[in-house]
């Protein structure tokens, strides 16, 4: 799966040599691919609308479906802040608005 999307991007960025695909399990069994790409071509990834990253997305979820597995894509920004896993805290109010 990695060739496959490696293959497909490759074709896509200006520095193929930069494109480097991780792959990893969560506990549902899942496999997820998290693709890097060379400073600068993240925007031909990503495509006008995101149209390009998914179409990418599509063909992965293909591809694994084919071979009988549930895959994820992701296509990582390294400039962008890292995602926080839990959810953002919100202060609990009673019936009245006050602070509880």
């Amino acid at each position: 799966m990695e060739d496959f999307i490696s293959f497909i991007v490759k074709h896509l960025v200006e520095k193929p040599e930069a494109v480097r695909i991780e792959k990893t399990t969560d506990e549902s069994g899942r496999v997820l691919y998290k693709l890097y790409v060379g400073q600068g071509d993240l925007g031909q990834v990503i495509g006008k609308e995101g149209r390009t990253a998914r179409s990418l997305r599509t063909l992965v979820y293909a591809a694994a479906a084919r071979k009988g597995i549930r895959a994820g894509f992701e296509i990582v920004d390294p400039h962008a802040p890292p995602r926080v896993a839990e959810p953002p805290h919100f202060e609990a109010t009673d019936s009245s608005g006050e602070h509880a």
